[in-house]
């Protein structure tokens, strides 16, 4: 992986929440600092200066990786192995970018409610964001 799509993923992340109405992403309420980890050790110094915290298990850890391995499965299943083969490698990117818009903003998700959970997250933050106007 390169160091430059992680740090602009770790931009990404906090444009997009504001972009759909999160106001105060450093509200331990919101965004806990415990809930923003990332664990590549070569962009640990970028990670800090943005306020998202390392992982918290040790190298070998069998949890350490498991949420991203268990999604990485779930994509060679869903997509690369029966999508392929593949002619290059702009033809996976192209089609990884529409696999995780259809992850993110389309599949319903069986544990949001079945809804897609770009939709559970904006509710989350209009959520919270009028109860901390109310207050």
């Amino acid at each position: 992986m390169k160091t430059a799509l992680v740090l602009d993923t770790l931009e990404q992340a906090p444009w997009t929440r504001r972009r759909d109405g999160a106001r105060d992403l450093n509200r331990r309420s919101i965004t806990p600092a415990r809930d923003r980890m990332v664990h590549i050790d070569r962009v640990h110094q970028a990670a800090r200066r943005r306020r998202v915290s390392g992982s918290a298990g040790a190298a070998g850890d069998a949890y350490d990786n498991a949420l991203a391995e268990s999604v990485i499965g779930l994509f060679k299943t869903e997509l690369i192995r029966p999508g392929g083969p593949w002619r290059t490698a702009e033809h996976v990117e192209i089609a990884t970018l529409n696999y995780i818009d259809w992850f993110n903003n389309t599949r319903l998700y069986e544990s949001c409610g079945d809804i897609p959970p770009a939709e559970l997250e904006a509710a989350y933050y209009r959520q919270n964001n009028s109860l901390a106007e109310a207050s």
